[in-house]
């Protein structure tokens, strides 16, 4: 097309459609976001994380996402299952091999 030929057509019903269209694309992408950080929240559900507690001097695995302060001195995960969290520990050097009663007690099995 040419520049004249572009000169019939109305520029400010366009201007109108998309300035218009801003906004409409401000509420989408805000619904978007939204909905991203909802289903990021509902995935954290079923994971867990490798925790050491300096007070303790052991590492636990924990449910939700450490937080990095006082006792608690580094924090690894998230694993998708206690199996992976348990592998993870056995392979970081801070944290000591549990003892029997301990793995008996995170299993829940008496």
């Amino acid at each position: 097309m040419t520049r004249g030929a572009l000169e019939g057509v109305g520029v400010a019903p366009l201007q109108a459609y998309f300035h218009g269209g801003s906004t409409a694309m401000k509420r989408l992408i805000f619904a978007g976001i939204l909905l991203l950080a909802s289903g990021t929240v509902s995935l954290a559900d079923g994971l867990f994380w490798v925790v050491g507690n300096r007070a303790t001097g052991k590492c636990n695995i924990v449910t939700s996402n450490p937080v990095i302060i006082g006792d608690v001195w580094f924090g690894d995960g998230p694993y998708k299952s206690k199996a992976d969290a348990k592998l993870a520990r056995s392979t970081i050097r801070a944290c000591p091999a549990p003892t029997p009663d301990e793995e008996k007690d995170e299993d829940g099995t008496n």
